[in-house]
């Protein structure tokens, strides 16, 4: 059985975890407020340019867009968007393992994969796979509207010079604070989107476009790009806080659990060092008889 004093110390070391714990559970969660708001404004403003697209590119001839060029795909491009920090349970975790399963699949098929991280989380877990062309870390915890657009240009002229046939997004898509799920998104070559039936009420009938309908998908086209890139990385920021702010919960109560184990282990201990005394004492008094 351990000392008395190796025992205190364990449940004082466990303890001061668990404040940890606890105070980096609040921050996760004053920070999911703000994250979870900022996502959750940008989405009506994603599904309306859903919805402009889809009327856009409704009747469009997809031939004379370069960002909807068809082609035979030998070469796959996934853009895997993670967090830069840790401490947020499996979340991570989940993202690289779709990404991996993705990975086996296209070369499975004969293709050729390569991949832009987004986050330093997802590179240190998918550089040893050797098929990272280009990264991009330490912008998750500040990231703007700027930083999606580098990222898509940067894979759209990827897609142009023809080192990519297909380019993918995955990304942990936020449903709750308890549920987030890995997804991928088709980003190139561009599809006409396809409108719901109320949608297509909305929108029947015929339409003049000024300027034209080509030129303001020359227009749109980049711009659909950034769109769904920073939704992607919106999704993921308020994703990161919610799986953190639910791991270091779940923390602090395996700590407590811990430290309730701990003092059962002392207090038996402490009882087991009573009554050796005890025996020395009355055996002392029985030899002075």
């Amino acid at each position: 059985m351990p000392s008395l004093k190796d025992v205190k110390t364990k449940i004082n070391g466990v303890q001061k975890t668990s404040q940890i714990t606890k105070a980096m559970n609040m921050v996760a969660a004053a920070k999911l407020r703000g994250a979870q708001e900022k996502m959750e404004a940008f989405r009506p403003y994603t599904s309306k340019f859903n919805e402009a697209m889809s009327n856009l590119s409704g009747g469009a001839n997809t031939g004379a867009f370069p960002l909807m060029e068809k082609r035979e795909i030998k070469k796959v491009e996934l853009v895997v968007i993670t967090s830069d920090r840790g401490l947020c349970g499996s979340y991570n975790a989940h993202i690289v393992k779709r990404t991996l399963g993705m990975i086996v699949g296209y070369e499975a098929e004969g293709k050729g994969v390569s991949l832009v991280c987004v986050g330093k989380k997802g590179y240190q877990l998918l550089k040893k796979t050797g098929k990272v062309r280009k990264s991009y870390l330490n912008v998750m915890s500040a990231f703007e509207m700027f930083n999606a657009r580098e990222i898509a240009t940067d894979v759209a002229e990827q897609f142009l010079a023809g080192e990519s046939d297909r380019v993918e997004i995955v990304f942990g898509e936020f449903k709750s604070v308890a549920v987030q799920r890995p997804v991928d998104v088709s980003l190139l070559p561009v599809q006409p989107v396809e409108a719901d039936g109320e949608a297509e009420k909305k929108f029947a009938g015929d339409y003049i476009y000024e300027p034209s309908s080509e030129e303001l998908m020359d227009t749109l086209q980049p711009l659909y790009l950034n769109v769904l890139i920073y939704h992607a990385m919106l999704e993921v920021g308020a994703s990161e806080h919610a799986a953190r702010m639910t791991a270091m919960d779940n923390a602090t109560t395996a700590c407590k659990d811990i430290v309730s184990n701990l003092t059962i282990i002392y207090n038996k201990a402490r009882q087991a060092a009573v009554t050796n005394e005890l025996m020395d004492i009355v055996g002392g008094a029985e030899a002075l008889k």
